[in-house]
């Protein structure tokens, strides 16, 4: 089973990804943080994370196949999910969301479907779900029950102190899984 959480996974110098992690045909830019527990799934293509993330403990990203394909009947074109810099997906958030830009936050227990596309600045409320066709404006809050939207009037702000403190602590306490040396250079999208 190790082995499996292993494959594919490209992990850049200066990111910090927890041992505890399950992580599968993933690339990892640098500065990014994954917790322990935190789960990054590719099966119908590769997940590419942009710099600067941040994916908190029991979050859920995966790349999955469509519900109407058969992965072993049908040979369908992989798919790549791409995540670009600078977001974070709290505690137990759930995203299937094939593009997300930069600066935006799923809040813990949200859930994206794979059909969402979130541009900038976004945030999805705690508990909300999103499973419609649709792409989310720029620094769109949705948030209530109803899953009302507004826009923000202020920009979203990186977590940067956030993520430095993570980046120092969590190597303390957690192991972590080796990054490759070399990878600094960009990988193309």
């Amino acid at each position: 089973m190790a082995e499996k959480t292993q494959k594919s996974v490209k992990i850049a110098l200066g990111a910090v990804v927890c041992v505890e992690s399950e992580i599968r045909d993933v690339i990892i830019r640098p500065r990014t943080v994954i917790h322990l527990k935190a789960q990054i799934i590719a099966e119908s293509g590769p997940i590419v994370i942009g710099e600067g993330n941040l994916t908190e403990e029991q979050a859920f990203i995966i790349n999955a196949h469509l519900d109407n394909i058969t992965p072993d009947v049908e040979d369908p074109e992989p798919k790549r999910m791409i995540i670009g810099t600078n977001n974070v997906f709290e505690v137990g958030c759930y995203s299937q969301a094939m593009k997300i830009g930069g600066n935006n936050v799923i809040e813990s227990k949200a859930n994206v479907g794979r059909n969402v596309v979130l541009t900038s600045g976004c945030i999805i409320g705690d508990c909300c779900s999103l499973n419609t066709f649709e792409i989310i404006p720029e620094n769109t809050v949705v948030y209530g029950t109803d899953c009302l939207c507004q826009e923000q009037t202020e920009r979203q702000q990186p977590q940067t102190i956030q993520l430095n403190i993570l980046m120092k602590i969590l190597p303390n306490y957690h192991h972590l899984k080796k990054s490759m040396k070399g990878s600094s250079t960009p990988v193309k999208n």
